[in-house]
């Protein structure tokens, strides 16, 4: 008996220390040294056959006039809107004359706004044209055929069984070696060994994050990456945004103080770096913050600024108001997006564990400076423009602080003021004429 105890130990000793060999060669060593082993790109490339199999056996299986429908669907949203601007449809109507039918203009825009507006449909998942054989999106299609539904149940076995026990067991270890060696690091006297040393515990631990979601990251244009005593701008999708770049550049975040798990990181990394955080509520925050990112940049040597105007995280469609990077995340792999009015940390970070993998490509773009006859508003304007042009996306007008908050007065005045501005430029009002 104690023989085979001896045994059966030794056995689990050698088991324990294949998996060591394998964790340190596959995983922390090219994480340390930042390099490549094709892993990610063979399995993301194996789970690209995968989905275009099942999309073939989907679009086999389910009639055509209900492809093209939910197609249809996907792409346009609930309703068909008539972006025919104020100016020519009311004047359109009675010929510049004030009239009473007016109010029906205003009625069609509110009943739009309430069946599906804009705004608020970027604060929710992207919607796919195909189903990624995840059950959380809307398209669940594991019905069509039997031949869909056993591929289904194994990539739920494999996320499940097999890749999240990974992937949790990779991720509580990097928190550790972030918290453990910024713990350390944050010991030495100011100077360059401590940065340095601060921003390759940095990037490691990020690299190592990228891996716990099998992550695929192109950079392109890596000249245009931002240099020290500068200030860079992104769309903002969720977390993983400032994940991934600092994977390939440390930075200093502005952002907003959080708790639980986003504040252990938090708080580790402004052991060995210095970074603006700030809590959205108080107005004395904002400006303490002007002022230490005026201070921070007036200082060449300091690390870049990362910045993300919109305030909040988007779905991945559009870039709204900006209060230079971009990026696009592959929704086939997974959703990258973090809604957080919906979602707690611990589910988001659930979901992205399960999912199939992070693929997300940034373009570094050039930089950009204000001109001198140009204000704050349009330059940030131009930069949001070229930002969303670069990824494809949409671009709004509107601030992503919609997501928390109800829309300002001064929205509503001024949709007031151009109706007002129609109707007097028409003589209408002084004439009394009145249809």
């Amino acid at each position: 008996m104690e023989e085979n105890r001896e045994d059966h130990g030794l056995a689990e000793g050698k088991i324990l220390s294949v998996w060591m060999i394998l964790f340190v060669a596959l995983v922390l060593l090219p994480s340390i040294f930042r390099v490549s082993l094709g892993i990610s790109h063979f399995y993301v490339k194996i789970v690209i056959k995968m989905l275009e199999w099942a999309t073939l056996q989907i679009e086999e299986g389910v009639k055509k006039q209900k492809a093209m429908a939910l197609e249809n669907l996907i792409s346009t949203g609930i309703i068909q809107r008539d972006e025919t601007p104020m100016e020519k449809e009311v004047v359109g109507q009675c010929r510049g004359c004030f009239s009473l039918a007016d109010v029906m203009y205003f009625s069609k825009k509110g009943c739009e706004a309430v069946a599906e507006d804009e705004v608020t449909r970027r604060f929710s998942s992207e919607e796919l044209l195909s189903w990624n054989l995840l059950s959380r999106t809307n398209a669940n299609l594991h019905h069509v055929s039997w031949k869909l539904a056993a591929v289904w149940v194994t990539g739920i076995l494999i996320r499940y069984c097999l890749l999240l026990p990974f992937r949790i067991c990779l991720s509580v270890f990097s928190i550790l070696l972030l918290v453990l060696a910024t713990t350390v690091v944050g010991r030495f006297p100011n100077g360059r060994v401590k940065g340095w040393l601060s921003n390759q515990v940095q990037m490691i631990c990020a690299t190592l994050g990228i891996r716990c979601l099998s992550g695929l990251v192109h950079f392109h244009n890596r000249e245009n990456k931002p240099q020290e005593g500068g200030i860079c701008v992104a769309n903002h999708t969720s977390p993983l945004d400032v994940l991934i770049l600092a994977s390939d550049r440390c930075y200093s975040l502005v952002g907003q103080v959080h708790g639980g798990l986003l504040g252990v990181i938090q708080k580790s990394c402004m052991r060995t770096s210095q970074h603006v955080l700030f809590e959205r509520s108080e107005m004395k925050d904002r400006h303490l913050v002007r002022k230490k990112i005026r201070e921070h940049i007036a200082d060449k040597a300091k690390l870049p600024i990362l910045i993300f105007p919109e305030g909040t995280c988007i779905n991945n469609t559009s870039v709204m108001m900006f209060k230079k990077g971009s990026f696009e995340y592959d929704p086939r792999f997974g959703d990258a997006f973090w809604n957080s009015t919906k979602h707690s940390m611990m589910t988001y970070a659930f979901n992205v564990l399960t999912s199939w993998a992070i693929v997300c490509n940034v373009w570094y773009l050039p930089p950009m400076v204000k001109e001198e006859e140009e204000d704050a508003v349009h330059f940030a304007d131009r930069v949001k423009a070229v930002i969303a042009a670069r990824a494809g996306m949409s671009v709004l007008p509107w601030d992503g602080g919609l997501k928390r908050k109800k829309v300002k007065e001064s929205f509503k005045e001024e949709q007031q003021k151009k109706y007002c501005q129609i109707v007097i430029e028409n003589g209408s009002v002084g004439n009394g004429n009145v249809c």
